[in-house]
């Protein structure tokens, strides 16, 4: 079937620029005196996010935008495999870096990136192809077959790029590829006794995972316990919610948050949505709130606007991936969820994470630009 070019979703794209800027305008608060302390500059980490996450982003959206999604069809088990092989690279002296007891990071002399949030999306590209070709190879007759050896395989797969997060560690990574693979899975009509069973296997292997690291534990226990060890296991979650309570109905105003001047861990990063919460307060936060329903909401729809089934779930992981790991960053501040590691998306401090979803932004506009 022809598909007629129609122009890309200018909602989505009128939403994405006020995150951006929501997240621009919140960083250079935050970051200012931290900034000043180490370099002797207000704008120092404003001007880091801007030219290493900002500016390349944009031009890769731009890119992703205009590129043929075939293109992206027949090459995404490369991309996949490259991404791999940097993920693997951070393990090598010299290249990899790690902070916090995690080796993460990518260096190349001023240039350092994180392969893992780009292991985001080329999962979701792979996982769309492959998805894709199983349901064009399908004869009614042998689905069952067909079905189960599909089954197996995606396990296979996902127990690899386990392998890959576990050692690093990012566990908070690995949750969220896992939750977006087992939507895509589910969306692409397989057997929904797959898919219970794929949730039962994800959370014995969490279990797991919990149990043989203690610091895993402990966040389990803060986030069952809030008030436990309050200066010390709970000192964040504390911080955090101490935080986004004092800013009221409508918050300190811009610029006027006091938990960033060193009570707040990761104030720029982790748990800047508490900063956001203390300078714009309750109504700020559900304009962001609302701002990433809208995002899902035209996400779901470009997918659903398409009968070409890859476009399709690319559109539904992009838009799941954004929004649950901005879900899961807000509901680990406001002590609903555990405290992890993941970034605000678009907002939080760090190159990687805005760029790679700044191409999926791009990605998601070039389905936008085709109707079925």
């Amino acid at each position: 079937m022809v598909r007629n070019p129609i122009r890309p979703d200018y909602i989505l794209a009128g939403v994405i620029m006020i995150l951006l800027i929501l997240g621009i305008l919140i960083l250079s608060s935050v970051s200012a005196t931290l900034s000043q302390e180490r370099f002797g500059t207000t704008f120092y980490f404003l001007n880091h996010q801007i030219f290493f996450g900002l500016i390349p982003g944009i031009i890769l959206a731009f890119l992703f935008f205009k590129i043929k999604l075939g293109f992206l069809k027949k090459w995404s088990p490369v991309l996949l495999l490259i991404n791999l092989g940097l993920v693997g690279m951070i393990f090598l002296p010299k290249i990899g870096t790690g902070a916090g007891g995690a080796m993460r990071w990518i260096s190349a002399g001023p240039i350092s990136f994180q392969p893992s949030e780009f292991l985001k999306l080329t999962f979701i590209l792979y996982l769309a192809s492959w998805l894709t070709s199983k349901a064009k190879k399908t004869i009614p007759s042998k689905k069952p077959k067909v079905f189960s050896e599909a089954l197996i395989a995606f396990l296979i797969i996902i127990g690899i790029i386990s392998l890959f997060l576990i050692f690093q560690p990012d566990i908070s990574t690995l949750g969220i590829i896992v939750l977006v693979a087992a939507l895509m899975y589910f969306i692409s009509s397989t057997p929904l006794w797959h898919s219970i069973l794929i949730f039962l296997v994800a959370s014995g292997s969490l279990l797991a995972l919990i149990k043989i690291a203690p610091y895993r534990a402990n966040r389990l226990s803060v986030f069952l316990n809030p008030l436990l060890d309050p200066m010390g296991k709970g000192y964040q979650i504390k911080q955090a919610l101490i935080t986004v309570g004092s800013g009221g109905i409508s918050g300190l105003g811009l610029g006027m948050s006091l938990q960033k001047f060193g009570f707040l861990p990761q104030s720029m990063s982790d748990t800047i949505f508490a900063i956001f919460a203390e300078e714009t307060g309750f109504i700020g936060c559900l304009i962001l709130i609302f701002l990433f329903l809208i995002f899902f909401w035209r996400g779901f729809k470009i997918g659903k606007s398409t009968q070409d089934k890859f476009s399709q779930l690319i559109a539904m992981g992009i838009s799941s991936w954004i929004v649950l790991q901005g879900f899961i960053n807000i509901g680990a501040m406001i002590g609903i969820l555990p405290l992890t590691g993941v970034p605000l998306p678009f907002i939080s401090y760090g190159g990687s994470h805005v760029v790679v979803e700044l191409i999926g932004i791009g990605i998601l506009l070039n389905i936008s630009k085709h109707k079925a």
